[in-house]
């Protein structure tokens, strides 16, 4: 189990983990040939993305290429059972110290860092780069946290070599005054990022593998972290190393805080067995109900969830949204494409009205959204939804699947950019499209008949599917029609109409799934024979 706990009041997230190991790779030393053997050096490995003036990443991406051909290792840090026994309210009565803070009163940025033990019983060796271009690894300080309560005696136990768990990035996002804590990496391979008006919500991870296979998930780990000091103005830099039993890897993420943040990335990687299924830019995310939900808990919240659906832009223009949902049983379910503008899992729903939680906040969470680069050849968008009856569990997992395999002694790279997105992600998304199409915002279900009528076909539902229109945008209702289309069921009184004074272009149907399958539907809206709506696509299984 990996838990994030971050600045706020929250009840901390349990993430969908099993126990995870990596391996400890000594770190590439820097140093200059002497010149006598200039000739008869053979030249360092060019590898894709890598400028040529950035040593300190190259080393971190040979030495995750030797760790391919090598055994796969695990280490604990020496940390002490007692450090890996505590209890949650022990972990939270060890408080990291702001005076601590890396770079505090030197730069725009702070970092400060996780302790050890606990869930994280696999720590992390960070290093600082300065200007200087010289890593230096950062010891464990004790004396950067505050011991309180029932965690007072494990001051004692704890040594220089412990490392972190992991850390977590400050910048006065909103004002001078605060720096705002936007960004945090914390176990296995997972991390998160906020924009100015966000709180934590969703979680993006550095890759997923064998994610609803029958033989188990592997939980690949960060295991190093170079912290790049950044020059005033600039965005951060981070490098880290990737471990896991079946894959060796070298990141690069180049951070920038704002009122959407943003993240490059690339990664080298390196397989030391096949990968059944490798998971790129993987999110996760949790869904306990929704306005689609057709059963709801006794609680006086409309809604709980931490994104309401999945969006793919296709390379032909498409845009696909999926409502999330949480299933009876798991749910794996994928989109095909090659070379995709974009995908990602969002929040669109962002009033207070529909959440009425004022401490959760769940209408102030962020979307994430990826726009590939490099490395998103032919594949599918998958979509892993797990049965929860907790919101502290995350039952939602999504990720690019490479068409092609990843065999032992393979390499891959991977390029794209990591952004936050508020509601329905204006300026992030494609901002072109967005203003030509409407876009879903809303969908329900329900009895096929009005109260107190006779159903006589119970498994039949009807679906209310509401687009919302861009401002500008009009339509003649004479001239909408209803493309629609599904599997494993049946679908018939189609309409389309306008509602909410023209704002809202709101589709109805009924479908009968086939038997007791799950009945996967798509629609979207024609106007003179051209599509002016989001394609939708929902998979409806009858509880």
């Amino acid at each position: 189990m990996a838990l994030f706990l971050t600045a706020d009041s929250r009840p901390a997230r349990y993430l969908a983990q099993t126990g995870s190991q990596y391996s400890k790779v000594a770190i590439a030393g820097l140093c200059l040939l002497m010149a006598s053997f200039a000739a008869i050096a053979e030249p360092a490995p060019a590898y894709q993305g890598v400028p040529p003036q950035a040593k300190i990443l190259q080393s971190v991406i040979e030495s995750a290429e030797q760790a391919a051909s090598q055994d796969f290792e695990t280490s604990d840090h020496d940390l002490d059972d007692a450090l890996k026994n505590m209890d949650y309210q022990t972990y939270r009565a060890i408080r990291f110290n702001a005076d601590s803070s890396l770079w505090r009163g030197e730069n725009d940025y702070e970092v400060q860092f996780f302790h050890p033990g606990f869930l994280y019983q696999q720590p992390v060796t960070v290093y600082t780069v300065g200007s200087d271009n010289q890593p230096v690894r950062l010891p464990f300080q004790r004396d950067a946290f505050n011991y309180d309560a029932s965690a007072a005696p494990l001051a004692g136990v704890t040594k220089e070599n412990n490392g972190y768990a992991g850390f977590r990035v400050h910048y006065p996002i909103k004002n001078q005054e605060y720096k705002d804590e936007f960004a945090v990496f914390l176990g296995a391979s997972y991390f998160r990022l906020v924009g100015e008006s966000h709180v934590y919500g969703i979680s993006a991870r550095g890759l997923a593998i064998d994610t609803g296979l029958p033989e188990g998930e592997e939980f690949p780990h960060f295991t190093e972290f170079w912290l790049i000091e950044p020059k005033d103005g600039e965005p951060i830099t981070v490098y880290a190393r990737l471990e896991s039993p079946s894959v060796s890897g070298a990141y690069k993420f180049v951070i920038t805080p704002g009122s959407e943040s943003a993240m490059q990335v690339e990664s080298w990687l390196f397989a030391r067995e096949d990968v059944n299924k490798l998971g790129v830019a993987p999110f996760t995310s949790m869904f306990l109900y929704g306005e689609n939900s057709s059963k709801t808990p006794d609680d006086y919240r409309p809604e709980v969830h931490d994104s309401d659906g999945m969006l793919l832009h296709t390379q032909s223009g498409e845009q696909i949204w999926r409502p999330l949902t949480n299933p009876s049983q798991m749910q794996i379910t994928s989109m095909r494409d090659a070379a995709p503008k974009g995908f990602g899992v969002l929040q669109r729903d962002t009033a207070f009205d529909n959440y009425l939680d004022s401490e959760a906040n769940y209408h102030i969470r962020p979307g994430l959204w990826v726009t590939p680069q490099q490395g998103f050849e032919a594949g599918r968008l998958e979509l892993v939804e797990i049965p929860t009856n907790s919101e502290t569990h995350d039952n939602i997992v999504a990720y690019w699947v490479p068409e092609a395999p990843f065999k032992a002694g393979e390499h891959r790279y991977f390029a794209y950019t990591l952004s936050t997105v508020t509601g329905l992600g204006e300026g992030v998304i494609d901002g072109e499209s967005e203003a030509t199409i409407t876009r879903v915002i809303r969908t329900r279900q329900g009895a096929a008949v009005l109260p107190g009528e006779q159903d006589n076909a119970v498994a039949t539902r009807r679906f209310v599917v509401d687009f919302a229109v861009p401002e500008g945008m009009t339509f003649d209702p004479a001239k909408l029609e209803v493309k629609a289309g599904v599997a494993q069921g049946t679908i018939r009184q189609v309409r389309v109409f306008p509602v909410d004074g023209g704002k809202t272009l709101r589709a109805t149907f009924l479908v009968t799934p086939q038997g007791n399958k799950a009945t996967d539907m798509r629609i979207f809206i024609h106007q003179n024979n051209q599509r002016v709506s989001e394609v939708w696509n929902y998979v409806y299984q009858a509880k």
